[in-house]
């Protein structure tokens, strides 16, 4: 392969091959490929008047001038080839639950994701992480308006205001946000004549988790042979000095390698054996390969580390993850039956907590992993919701298996418990934004801070003529997640018990973080996370609840919280206690959502009997949310 590659390294500038001329240009003919015009000068006598000019008119992509085909037909046949394996490859997908054999069509997945290329500033931020709801979704339009430079991927090489095509891409997500899904997409699509076609003859996809396993000393051509469908035959392709070619590197962020010292000699021969992080380091640097383009899906953690590596021009992006109409596009993708999709949606977008997560991709796919499932086994999604804990447990387990396999069982504690410390003190000093020392105060090894780090995020601000790091949760959701972790974890249950008593002193403060509390307090609940039940902490959640329920003055949106806090619990036997308790319920003069009825139809089927329930007043309780409560109401001796 080495000898197949020897000429193709050393071609020309494939800007230059693209310039729009032939080869027939160069003996003084002037000619206009397709979608181009140009003008020449005139003679008149002996004087020459006006310069040549071409003009490129090319629709679609935005992109400059296209690569120059390649003209031997073994050349074309064997791109052909390549192509047609990397379509089959690549035209599936695996999904993190699939077993042997199981995959899904990409196209049944893949739903476009919002990129964009603006750094928000810290009060745009701020709007992103703690907006809930429609206020969420509202912020994510703004940020798909032209304001933001919305770009999408087959935008990603185009040219920048000058005129100027980037060397190199950064395609900046947080976890579960997509970045290895969209590369995936953009090989297939590539493969497939739909995007960067008429830009690349190649695309090579490099993925750093696979990189990471390599021990043994590696040059950039022994690392080709881990590409997908990449083989000796399409090396000989590489023969024609004007190929151009796209490394794909997927996971940046995954690498191992600190880059702070890779080789006292820099490498410039693609041939030179070294260590996997030198050889890695002279490809993103350009000392390898100087004039192939780069695309490169990270993390936010490590995208500045990246950023100061890469050479010559470059382009940043950052993918926000799904807005509204995103999300329902994945929901009839993954549903394909309308009635089924419409009813899973409606219960997810009536969820305020749930429908906010959404935006995320992976909890797009685990809440409708699980409709499905329930529906599979006969549930009524639209009486049987899963709690939002048990969503929430999911996506951190996912992540902890999928991001951080070098981590030990003990360390892995380690992070969830400085992650909830984090969470807290942010929730006390009303902060979803934090510096550098807030990180160092709360975690013990700074290498978990980001490094192992998933469910952080870090990104840059101006600070007048400075710039300072500051990292943040995904959503003001996560953090309060995280912040009730903890009390599951801690070893001193005394100490717990303490903060916990702070916690439910300030309810009103704190109402999701109690909402956890009781969903992460279930039984059932996966033990991934919480290897062992705290009984103190279940018992104090359930007395707590209990003595407040006996305080019939408490204002009826503080008792629909405690139904959803019940729900949550979904541990029939405490909850048909607590209804015993009751008694009486009224809520005539708070707005109920089709979530709160879901709730609270939950509570009523629990227990035999229910004294009173009075609905009538300004509960917005229309026609379709009777039908919902339908099945439990006759259990109310008194019914308004």
């Amino acid at each position: 392969m080495a000898s197949s590659l020897k000429r193709a390294l050393t071609g020309e500038d494939p800007e230059e091959a693209a310039s729009g001329f032939s080869p027939e240009a160069q003996d003084g003919k002037i000619v206009a490929q397709g979608g181009s015009h140009v003008s020449a000068p005139t003679v008149t006598g002996n004087i020459v008047q006006g310069n040549i000019n071409t003009h490129h008119h090319y629709h679609g992509l935005g992109v400059s001038a296209p690569a120059t085909p390649p003209q031997d037909p073994d050349h074309i046949s064997k791109i052909n080839e390549y192509e047609t394996s990397i379509c089959s490859t690549y035209k599936k997908v695996k999904e993190y639950n699939s077993l042997a054999g199981e995959n899904v069509l990409l196209a049944d997945r893949y739903t476009e994701l919002l990129i964009v290329e603006t750094h928000r500033k810290q009060r745009e931020r701020e709007e992103e992480i703690g907006l809930r709801g429609e206020y969420h979704q509202k912020v994510l339009k703004t940020r798909a308006s032209e304001a933001y430079k919305r770009i999408t991927v087959d935008q990603l090489f185009k040219p920048d205001k000058d005129g100027d095509v980037p060397k190199a891409v950064i395609l900046q997500g947080h976890s579960g946000h997509g970045k290895s899904f969209t590369a995936q997409k953009i090989m297939y699509d590539w493969s497939s004549g739909k995007v960067f076609k008429d830009l690349f003859h190649l695309v090579l996809h490099l993925k750093c988790k696979e990189l990471n396993k390599i021990s043994e000393a590696c040059s950039l051509v022994d690392l080709l042979s881990y590409c997908p469908s990449f083989t000796s035959e399409t090396a000989e392709v590489l023969k024609d000095s004007n190929m151009k070619v796209l490394f794909l590197i997927d996971g940046f962020d995954e690498l191992k390698f600190s880059f702070e010292k890779t080789s006292t000699v820099p490498l410039k021969d693609p041939f030179t054996k070294a260590p996997v992080e030198a050889t890695l380091s002279a490809l993103l640097k350009g000392l390898v390969l100087p004039k192939c383009f780069l695309l490169v899906t990270t993390r936010s953690t490590a995208s500045d580390k990246l950023s100061d590596l890469l050479s010559g021009s470059q382009r940043f992006t950052d993918i926000l993850g799904f807005t509204e109409e995103g999300v329902k596009e994945y929901f009839q993708r993954f549903f394909k039956e309308e009635q089924l999709e419409k009813k899973a949606f409606d219960c997810v977008r009536t969820n305020e907590t749930l429908y906010t997560a959404c935006f995320i991709p992976v909890i797009c796919w685990i809440t409708c992993t699980v409709f499905r499932e329930q529906e599979e086994e006969g549930m009524d999604i639209t009486k049987e919701l899963e709690t939002t804990t048990s969503v929430f447990v999911h996506f951190v387990s996912i992540l902890l298996k999928h991001h951080c396999q070098g981590l030990s069982q003990p360390a892995e504690e380690t992070l969830l418990r400085s992650l909830g410390q984090l969470a807290e003190r942010g929730l006390q000093e009303h902060q979803v934004l934090f510096d550098e020392k807030s990180l160092s105060e709360a975690f013990p090894d700074p290498s978990q801070a980001t490094k192992h780090n998933p469910f952080l995020c870090k990104f840059l601000l101006r600070k007048k003529v400075k710039q300072e790091r500051m990292y943040s949760f995904m959503h003001l959701s996560f953090q309060e997640f995280f912040a009730a972790l903890q009390y599951l974890m801690v070893e001193n249950e005394k100490e717990a018990l303490k903060k916990l008593q702070e916690w439910l002193g300030n309810v009103k403060r704190f109402k999701p973080v109690v909402q956890f509390l009781f969903g992460l307090s279930n039984r059932d609940i996966d033990t991934h996370l919480i290897k062992q039940s705290k009984p103190s902490i279940k018992a104090h959640l359930q007395k707590w609840l209990l003595c407040v329920l006996q305080n019939h003055r408490m204002p009826q949106v503080d008792m629909l919280h405690l139904l959803h806090c019940l729900y949550e619990l979904h541990e029939e036997e405490f909850v048909r206690e607590a209804m015993g308790v009751w008694g009486k319920m009224k809520f005539d003069s708070i707005p109920l959502t089709r979530t709160d009825c879901w709730v609270l139809l939950y509570c009523l089927q629990c227990c035999p009997t229910i004294r009173s329930l009075k609905l009538t007043g300004f509960s917005n309780i229309t026609a379709e949310k009777l039908r919902m409560l339908q099945p439990a109401l006759s259990r109310c001796q008194e019914l308004e």
